[in-house]
C-alpha cells in the first residue's frame, strides 16, 4: 500500500465548509499523513529537514489547498520554495522525489463555467496549475490531474458529501496503485 502525504494549506480552514468535508473524509485513513502547514507553521518558519524526511517517507504527495488568487496560499508556496531544494529535489543530484506521484486537490469559490476560455477567469484550472505540474516534472515526480471541487459557495451539504466520498475513493485508488488519469 502506498503511503500518502497530504500537504494541506488553508489560512482560513475554520471558515471552509468544503475543505472541512474533504478533510474529514481522508484525515484518519490508514497510510495517510495529513499535514496541516498553517497549524504546523503559524510563524511561517518551516523546518526544512523535517519536511524532507516526511516527504521521503511517502509515495504520493498531494498539495491540498484552495485556489488563492489563481495559485496556492502563501505558506504552501513558501514550503515549495524552501523544501524542494536544488540537488535534493531537482538538479544534477536531485533525485529524492524521483517517481513519486504528485497532484493537487483544490477548491474554488468560482464555478467551472468561470474557469474556461469563455469565463471571467479566462483560463482552465489545468492552465492555472501548470506551475505545480512543471514543479513536479522538474522534481521527476509523476503528476496526475487535480481533484477539484468548484463553485463551493453554491454546493449543498449533500453535494459536498459526495465530493468528500470521491476524495476518499481517490485516496484509496492511489494507495492500491490503481491508475489515475494523468494530465
Amino acid at each position: 500500500m502506498k503511503k500518502i502525504l497530504i500537504l494541506f494549506a488553508h489560512p482560513k480552514f475554520e471558515k471552509s465548509r468544503a475543505n472541512k468535508v474533504l478533510v474529514n473524509h481522508i484525515k484518519n485513513k490508514v497510510g495517510v499523513t495529513f499535514h496541516d502547514l498553517y497549524e504546523q507553521y503559524p510563524d511561517f518558519n518551516i523546518d526544512v529537514p523535517f519536511e524532507k524526511e516526511l516527504i521521503e517517507q511517502h509515495d504520493v504527495i498531494i498539495w491540498h489547498h484552495p485556489m488563492y488568487w489563481y495559485s496556492c496560499p502563501p505558506l504552501l508556496k513558501q514550503w515549495i520554495d524552501m523544501v524542494l531544494e536544488f540537488n535534493w529535489a531537482y538538479g544534477p543530484k536531485g533525485k529524492a522525489l524521483n517517481s513519486k506521484i504528485c497532484l493537487n486537490a483544490i477548491t474554488t469559490g468560482g464555478s467551472k463555467e468561470l474557469y474556461c476560455t469563455q469565463g471571467s477567469n479566462s483560463y482552465t484550472i489545468t492552465e492555472f496549475l501548470r506551475p505545480f505540474e512543471q514543479t513536479a516534472n522538474l522534481c521527476l515526480m509523476t503528476y496526475h490531474k487535480p481533484f477539484t471541487v468548484m463553485g463551493t459557495y453554491k454546493l449543498s451539504d449533500e453535494e459536498l458529501e459526495i465530493y468528500g466520498k470521491n476524495y476518499s475513493i481517490l485516496i484509496d485508488n492511489l494507495q492500491r496503485k490503481e491508475s489515475v488519469l494523468r494530465t
